[in-house]
């Protein structure tokens, strides 16, 4: 499917990942924590819609797996370094409270996943080179706290390592993410890729009826319209409306999860509506819902997006983590890591029964490529004497076989 990146007309849909307090397993996360993390994650993911709404087209991205992809990244960053991507993820914890956090939010989706009402699974992993020498304490809190444990590969051989980690990926979101890492991605200097991968599918607590599915005109921002399928049903439940926006929020089988739909009151209101998606508005917005009769009428469709986040990234803030003063000396005790890709794709299907979501994450880190001197072409070279710094003779080479 195409490349799309402008949510669909007249309406936002973020998945609401309604965490509760699952039980976990060591480590644990303060009390508190959690809610902190997950404040975070919505301001990134507003902060991140921001940056990526301005291309034409549908949008649709996980700032969770994003984010999580990010955080393992993050482990491993000292310095300046760690100090942007902090900034840039709008993490507000301390590393040593941040990633129990993600921890107990990971095992706490999981298990959620696991209680039949819906699925919902999120995996992550890393690929390191065999011999690289990453440090045992890194390698042992992506373990403990994202239960990424290192795989290793040789990433000489591009194509093959590639395979493996599209097959990962593809395993992971139930073949819905596919070719996650391109050709050319992969080159001798990887060091490292941090996958990650989150799969949901769940039905909706009060499904739609498809025989009251209509083919009925959608109107675009430009005024013209265009005849989709538009699912119709009756219900009760969790909305609100503003002088800017309307609020519903649609259940899926167990409540744990929901839709939460943001619709201009204006038919060509999406642009001023999403200048005012923030973190803060949303959990306003949200924390105004209030259960109501409500006619639904709500089109079926389906989007995949694909993104290279670099230059995002950067804009937002850490710019270091790509260039050479990057400091992921956390991963391997050097200075040699930078981050080369962000890569991302999504994927999501809405439908008369339900939602089908997937989505992944890469972030490939390459050492520094030691510098070329490659001496094929005129050159001036001197002998001198080390102790006292004299030259002691100096030439140039013009060609080597006069």
């Amino acid at each position: 499917m195409a490349k799309n990146r402008t949510l669909w007309l007249g309406i936002v849909v973020l998945v609401a990942v309604l965490a509760g307090s699952a039980g976990t397993t060591a480590p644990t996360s303060a009390p508190g924590d959690q809610q902190t993390l997950a404040e975070s994650n919505n301001r990134f993911a507003c902060s991140l819609y921001a940056r990526l709404k301005d291309d034409k087209g549908n949008l649709f991205f996980s700032p969770y797996s994003i984010s999580t992809a990010l955080a393992m990244t993050y482990a491993g960053a000292r310095g300046e370094t760690a100090v942007q991507m902090a900034k840039t993820l709008e993490f507000t914890l301390e590393p040593d409270r941040l990633h129990p956090a993600v921890h107990s939010l990971i095992e706490a989706l999981n298990a959620g996943g696991k209680k039949g009402d819906y699925e919902l699974s999120v995996a992550n992993a890393l690929w390191g080179q065999k011999g690289h020498g990453f440090l045992p304490d890194f390698l042992d809190l992506t373990q403990r706290n994202y239960r990424a444990g290192l795989r290793d590969v040789d990433f000489s051989n591009a194509q093959g390592t590639r395979r493996t980690i599209n097959a990962w990926v593809e395993k992971e979101t139930r073949q819905r993410i596919k070719d996650l890492i391109k050709e050319g991605v992969i080159t001798p200097n990887t060091a490292l890729i941090l996958t990650n991968a989150i799969y949901f599918k769940g039905s909706w607590s009060l499904p739609f009826n498809n025989k009251h599915t209509q083919r009925q005109p959608f109107t675009l921002l430009d005024n013209t319209k265009v005849d989709t399928l538009i699912m119709h049903r009756m219900g009760t439940f969790n909305y609100m409306k503003g002088d800017d926006l309307q609020v519903l929020e649609l259940p899926y089988v167990g409540r744990r999860l929901s839709m939460i739909i943001l619709l201009p009151n204006q038919v060509a209101g999406l642009p001023a509506m999403e200048k005012l998606l923030t973190g803060e508005n949303l959990r306003q917005w949200l924390a105004n819902l209030h259960e109501q009769n409500v006619s639904v009428a709500l089109p079926k469709f389906s989007i995949t997006s694909e993104f290279r986040l670099n230059d995002v990234l950067k804009s937002m803030g850490m710019a270091d983590a790509f260039s050479g003063r990057a400091n992921f000396s956390g991963m391997d005790g050097q200075r040699g890591l930078f981050i080369s890709h962000v890569l991302h794709k999504a994927f999501v299907d809405v439908n008369e029964q339900g939602t089908e979501a997937a989505a992944a994450t890469g972030v490939i880190m390459k050492s520094s490529a030691p510098p070329v001197f490659r001496a094929d072409h005129p050159f001036i070279f001197l002998i001198r004497d080390i102790p006292s710094n004299t030259v002691l003779f100096i030439g140039r080479l013009m060609n080597p076989k006069e």
